[in-house]
């Protein structure tokens, strides 16, 4: 777990605020383009599986073709399944969902044991990706439409192989609630005072509420924010991004409601301890929104309140923000977040732009319009990293009281 006792003993300072990082505030505003980003750098640490004789492109009847492969006669999965699961998840980026003509020509040639092997590639679509079809109307109409086309050629048996009605039977929580360990703490008098609370304590509860924010992104939510390029109708994403903000504004509110430099100094001491605990526990979003909200400039113009803060107490502050400057691509941060181990989360923000620069990068289609699926392997890695992390809860305590003060 990084902590700042390992990094370097003489860090470069911060320029005041000159490296400070972007605050959460710009976070609704990540340029599509993401002009600085190299994606060499952003795949760096993603092992990419062989692609063989598809790392030239393949057409889509070739790549449906190979996911075919996966299953044998009785629709059991034969063969490593990665290719399958980067082709259903990341259809919608360039694939069209309504090309039926693989079934079609497997019926015009009598291939029946294709057909079957079609629907099992349907049904296992259906059965194992169902929550991106509880998200996607669209996606369900196709797969209805399809159901129609194989009971018209009389085909009862594959009918039932892709069954749709089954979606709106499944239970879908959409991970609102997050595994954690129950609260043991002894019982107490909660208070919404700022002063009452310990910087270790407020850190572990702002991680509980950005972990329980970040896990309700889903990979449609991120495969959305890749077509649109914005957070736009995206609820989850537009939630995560108004915790942070929310923190970051709460932050220099908390400060600049002091009546004294000297009490605003011991609000920005405490934020300072906050951000450290923050750091240890891998929160690097939450820690952008609240060294965000200390560089902000309606603080940073306070230099009496300045003159009240230790210097061993400046050091820890220029090294975060050194820690989270958008200097050369955030390279200090992809580090450190490369270094991390188990529980952590990201900057959103940054792994936003990442996709962007990604998709923005390599071109849908190569030569003889075959697709690229070099393209959609990275897009997929990018974004099945991020889903990984929800799995692992913090390893914090939460007292449910102060979360529900707190939100």
């Amino acid at each position: 777990m990084g902590t700042l006792g390992k990094r370097k003993e003489n860090p470069k300072p911060a320029q005041g605020c000159s490296t400070a990082p972007k605050t959460a505030l710009e976070l609704k505003q990540i340029s599509p383009c993401a002009s600085h980003s190299n994606p060499a750098q952003i795949t760096e640490f993603r092992i990419m599986m062989p692609l063989g004789h598809l790392a030239k492109g393949a057409s889509l009847e070739n790549l449906i073709e190979t996911c075919l492969q996966s299953f044998d006669s009785e629709g059991n999965l034969c063969q490593n399944n990665q290719l399958l699961q980067i082709t259903l998840t990341m259809h919608r980026v360039i694939i069209p969902s309504e090309d039926f003509s693989t079934y079609l020509d497997a019926l015009e040639n009598k291939s029946s044991g294709l057909c079957v092997k079609i629907c099992y590639f349907v049904r296992y679509w259906i059965t194992e990706f169902w929550i991106m079809f509880k998200m996607d109307s669209s996606l369900i109409n196709t797969m209805e439409e399809f159901q129609k086309l194989v009971r018209a050629n009389g085909e009862e048996l594959h009918c039932r192989l892709i069954d749709t009605t089954q979606i709106n039977s499944r239970d879908w929580s959409r991970k609102l609630t997050q595994r954690i360990k129950p609260n043991t703490s002894k019982k107490r008098k909660v208070s919404l005072l700022f002063d009452h609370l310990e910087p270790e304590e407020l850190s572990d509860h702002l991680t509980y509420l950005e972990f329980k924010s970040f896990r309700r992104i889903s990979f449609s939510d991120y495969q959305n924010y890749i077509v649109n390029s914005c957070v736009k109708e995206n609820p989850t994403m537009e939630r995560s991004i108004a915790l942070c903000n929310g923190i970051s504004q709460w932050v220099q509110l908390m400060v600049l409601s002091r009546p004294t430099p000297q009490l605003r100094a011991e609000v920005f001491i405490k934020f300072i301890h906050v951000a450290q605990k923050l750091h240890q526990l891998q929160n690097f979003n939450t820690l952008m929104a609240v060294i965000g909200g200390l560089c902000h400039s309606s603080i940073s113009r306070l230099k009496e309140t300045s003159s009240y803060v230790p210097h061993e107490v400046n050091k820890v502050f220029n090294e975060m923000t050194e820690l989270l400057s958008s200097y050369r691509n955030y390279d200090n941060y992809r580090r450190a977040y490369n270094e991390c181990t188990n529980f952590k989360i990201p900057i959103l923000g940054v792994h936003l732009k990442d996709l962007i620069s990604l998709y923005e990068a390599m071109p849908n289609y190569l030569e003889d319009q075959k697709i690229n699926v070099h393209k959609l392997q990275s897009l997929y890695n990018h974004i099945n990293e991020l889903i990984q992390l929800q799995e692992l809860a913090p390893p914090l305590e939460a007292n449910k009281d102060l979360v529900h003060l707190l939100t």
